[in-house]
C-alpha cells in the first residue's frame, strides 16, 4: 500500500477514535434531578456547560457553593417482554417449550402465528 494512503487512513482512524472517546452518553433530565447537597463533582473549576455535558455529566449553575458540573444518578433499567409481536427477537428454536425458553431468561408467548414464540427481553429505562 502506498505511504500516502496509509497516512490518510491513519489520520481518519485517529479522528474517529477521538470522536468516539469524546462523546459520552448525555444523562436524562431525571438523572440530573439531585439535591444540591447530593452532587458529586464531575468537572473542574470554570468548566462550561457544553464541556460538562460532553463528558456525560449534569450542569446546573443556579446554586452557589456546590458543584455546578456533577455526576448524574445511575440509569435505572429493567428488562421487559415486549408487547408488540413484530419487534420480537428470536431466543429459541422451533418447538421450544415455555419452560426451556424461560430457563434461558427469555419471554414465551405462543401466539400469534408467524412470529417467534420464545424471544429476548427488551431493556427499558425507568
Amino acid at each position: 500500500m502506498d505511504l500516502k494512503v496509509v497516512c490518510v487512513l491513519s489520520a481518519i482512524l485517529l479522528v474517529a477514535l477521538s470522536t468516539l472517546a469524546e462523546g459520552a452518553a448525555a444523562p436524562s433530565r431525571c438523572q440530573c434531578k439531585l439535591a444540591p447537597r447530593e452532587r458529586r463533582n464531575c468537572g473542574y473549576p470554570g468548566i462550561s456547560a457544553m464541556e460538562c455535558r460532553r463528558a456525560g455529566c449534569c450542569f446546573n449553575a443556579s446554586v452557589p457553593g456546590v458543584p455546578w458540573c456533577f455526576a448524574p444518578k445511575p440509569r435505572r433499567v429493567r428488562k421487559v417482554c415486549p408487547s408488540d409481536s413484530h419487534i420480537r427477537i428470536n431466543c429459541g428454536y422451533p418447538g421450544i417449550s415455555a419452560l426451556e425458553c424461560e430457563r434461558k431468561g427469555c419471554c414465551f408467548r405462543s401466539h400469534p402465528a408467524g412470529v417467534p414464540w420464545c424471544f429476548h427481553r427488551r431493556v427499558v429505562e425507568e
